[in-house]
């Protein structure tokens, strides 16, 4: 008997993590149907599905109602880096809350999975290290940070409404920081800003005193997690955190990425932006023990795939 293939919507799928996804489930077999309007994604990043026989493109802001006949969503559509989303903080909480609206609406008429990719910003600056997913989270909710870390906590709490009232069936995943090939080389993210510079030998923009924490999880990694999520029994709602539980200070980062990069970079120490975390390290034996997963990827082989991905981008810039 033929396995009747899966149509599923990304959004945010010419994005970072989006275009890592839509590329997994064409290769298991899916049709995959990518939405974006571009704010943050690019087609550079999918240009090499567009022949796919089934991969289709959509411009669409999910701001907006949709309607599609799909049977699973990822929801993956918001911009996730501070220089983005503070850049137009009332659109970014609108795409946060009316994008979960949308997209919880379209689920609950074709009776869709959906995935709703929340962060790690809802636990704000944690008062609970590591921070496991009963933490509340310690958030600041009129802050510069907040459209978005309360636009994402906002939309876990319409994803288990429409689940509750509407047995509308739901993925909700904290993401914490994750890189990799297809980032975007000017979102002001720790791990592309230090590559870049590095790559330049330019002085390494360091906030505070570089000694705060983040865990870094390699792309590969995360995606396995998202189609592993989705599989599971239906019972397993989440929220469950995603990320590599590998501690590292700021510092201790860019060190590896000058050491990796031989480059002559030196730090650069400046003020600490507001409400930036002191710490954020996933508790992650809810995602080990349900669905049996550990990230794969060290920090050093990440970043060297990502650094090389930057160094062709960057000479390509120049030639061109």
């Amino acid at each position: 008997m033929e396995i009747e293939q899966k149509r599923i919507l990304i959004t945010g799928g010419a994005g970072f993590l989006g275009s890592h996804l839509c590329k997994r489930l064409l290769e298991d077999s899916c049709e995959v149907i990518c939405l974006d309007n571009y704010f943050t994604g690019s087609k550079d990043n999918i240009i090499g599905l567009m022949d796919h026989p089934y991969f289709e493109l959509i411009r669409h802001d999910i701001t907006f109602p949709l309607y599609l006949e799909i049977d699973e969503i990822y929801n993956l559509a918001c911009p996730a880096s501070p220089i983005h989303y503070q850049h137009d903080p009332v659109q970014t909480l609108k795409t946060c809350v009316h994008g979960a609206i949308n997209m919880l609406g379209l689920a609950k008429r074709v009776k869709a999975k959906i995935f709703q990719a929340s962060t790690s910003e809802v636990y704000g600056d944690p008062a609970i290290h590591p921070q496991p997913e009963s933490y509340w989270g310690n958030v600041n909710p009129i802050g510069i940070r907040s459209c978005y870390d309360e636009g994402k906590r906002c939309a876990e709490t319409l994803f288990f409404d429409y689940h509750r009232q509407h047995n509308v069936n739901i993925r909700v995943g904290r993401l914490f920081n994750t890189y990799g090939p297809n980032m975007h080389p000017n979102d002001g993210r720790v791990v592309s800003n230090f590559i870049i510079q590095a790559l330049q030998n330019a002085p390494i923009t360091i906030y505070g005193s570089g000694e705060q924490t983040r865990s870094f999880c390699y792309v590969d990694d995360l995606i396995e997690l998202m189609v592993r999520f989705m599989s599971a029994n239906d019972n397993f709602t989440g929220p469950m955190n995603m990320g590599n539980p590998g501690e590292f200070t700021i510092k201790e980062l860019a060190e590896l990425i000058i050491k990796i990069t031989n480059s002559k970079s030196t730090l650069s120490f400046v003020d600490l932006p507001q409400d930036d975390p002191k710490q954020r390290q996933p508790e992650i034996s809810l995602a080990q023990n349900e669905l049996g997963w550990t990230p794969k990827v060290n920090l050093e082989d990440g970043l060297t795939k990502t650094i090389n991905y930057f160094d062709t981008l960057l000479k390509k810039r120049t030639t061109t």
